[in-house]
């Protein structure tokens, strides 16, 4: 989304050595559900990773998470209590209470 690309903008303004946010790896085991998402810094494109390109903002995503990820939409979410990036993904099916895992 626009949010999630501008958020990226501003954190990579303070890290010139890295040549995109992340690298999204939505196949960690992790929490009560199975699955987590990560991101991660990166300074060169892995040779398996897919490469998104939006407004001038690359993202990677790591080969394992590519299904995974297939059609999801990252936001940058703010409110009076938290600020994170979410993860819009039309393949889960089902989440844990906490919202930190899912599985597909």
């Amino acid at each position: 989304t626009p949010s999630a690309v501008q958020k990226i903008k501003e954190l990579l303004k303070d890290k010139p050595e890295h040549v995109s946010m992340d690298r999204v790896v939505g196949v960690r085991t992790r929490g009560c559900n199975g699955l987590s998402y990560t991101l991660e810094y990166t300074k060169s494109k892995g040779d398996s990773d897919e490469e998104v390109v939006q407004d001038g903002v690359r993202v990677f995503i790591e080969k394992k998470a590519q299904l995974t990820l297939l059609g999801t939409e990252m936001d940058y979410v703010e409110d009076k209590l938290s600020s994170e990036f979410v993860f819009n993904n039309p393949n889960i099916k089902g989440t844990c209470g906490c919202g930190e895992s899912f599985n597909i």
